[in-house]
């Protein structure tokens, strides 16, 4: 398989901050490749660095086997790039935006116009090609910020938290586009906050913490990482104030509030079940479930991270509220 991106000893200094700390990696032409990691681990820096907008403090980056900071005319025109936040301009239309990212990127005139058309055509935004993207919700302006990064037919798309703040149905939408554009032969890299789309989009994932690699595998590698803690997930007649309650349990190492249930870490799972029945009994509860949970890759990145499952929730909470997270 052909690396069409592969990073050595790339890093990146702010002043005290180390970022980016030394990274090796390698991206495979014609995959789904997720960058996931917890607040501030160093995403967005990584592929501000792979796509020219910040150069690396030291080590090299590669894309399609140009060097991004010494060709990186050649490196760009490989590559489209979507921010977190769009950067679509509000007082043009849609089709105004694609012709003008058309002409960024150096796209032939006599090609513009057929182009944009098939562009807003995939992603649903024909019929509205006219109007003043001002006008347009979240979710449109997201589709036409990714059509913008396809106008010049890039061989990798890097999507720094593509879906973030967006509503179901848009989610959902811009899942299944990254799907159908990856099945046409283009290579997808992107960070993302929703692990379980990481889950259900990427072939291979790392996990970056601290700046530094500290896992690269398929999420069904990295979920079997996670085999050693299990969980048992349990919904209660009552749920109001038991969490503390549960979290003092003498085999529990972490409590997760699951909707109105409660996923339990715990070392063996045979043991959950009378140390429950036990709890029930001293608060006068009943049990309305109970199931043993294979691990998910939340909990192997809880695992190799070492980021508590409160703090995981507290992330997830505020991913959904579409603040940045960076």
């Amino acid at each position: 398989m052909h690396a069409i991106v592969k990073a050595s000893g790339l890093a990146k200094q702010y002043g005290h901050l180390l970022a980016v700390n030394r990274v090796d990696l390698e991206v495979f032409e014609g995959e789904i490749f997720g960058l996931l990691g917890p607040n501030g681990a160093g995403k967005t820096t990584m592929i501000r660095m792979l796509t020219g907008q910040t150069k690396p403090s030291s080590g090299t980056a590669l894309i399609a086997d140009h060097d991004i900071v010494h060709e990186p005319i050649k490196a760009k025109e490989r590559v489209g790039v979507v921010p977190e936040v769009s950067n679509v301009y509000d007082e043009m239309s849609a089709w105004d935006n694609l012709i003008f990212a058309a002409e960024l990127y150096c796209v032939p005139r006599s090609e513009r116009e057929g182009k944009a058309a098939e562009l807003l055509n995939l992603f649903g935004l024909y019929d509205r090609r006219g109007d003043k993207v001002s006008n347009f919700s979240k979710g449109m302006k997201r589709r036409l910020t990714i059509a913008a990064a396809l106008v010049h037919k890039p061989r990798i798309v890097f999507l720094d938290e593509p879906t973030t703040g967006l509503d179901v149905q848009s989610l959902r939408m811009i899942r299944n586009l990254l799907k159908e554009l990856n099945e046409t032969g283009v290579t997808i890299f992107l960070t993302t906050h929703y692990i379980e789309e990481a889950d259900q989009l990427c072939q291979r994932i790392a996990i970056i913490n601290q700046g530094k690699i500290v896992a690269l595998d398929s999420p069904e590698k990295l979920k079997a990482k996670a085999e050693e803690q299990h969980a048992v997930e349990v919904s209660f007649s009552a749920s109001k104030d038991l969490e503390g309650r549960l979290k003092n349990l003498k085999h529990v190492s972490g409590v997760l509030r699951v909707g109105d249930k409660f996923r339990l870490y715990v070392e063996d799972p045979s043991e959950a079940v009378p140390m429950l029945i036990d709890f029930c009994r001293k608060n006068d509860l009943k049990i309305v479930s109970i199931n043993t949970i294979k691990p998910s890759l939340e909990d192997a990145f809880v695992k190799i991270t070492g980021l508590s499952p409160e703090i995981m929730a507290i992330e997830k909470e505020r991913v959904k509220r579409g603040e940045s997270l960076g």
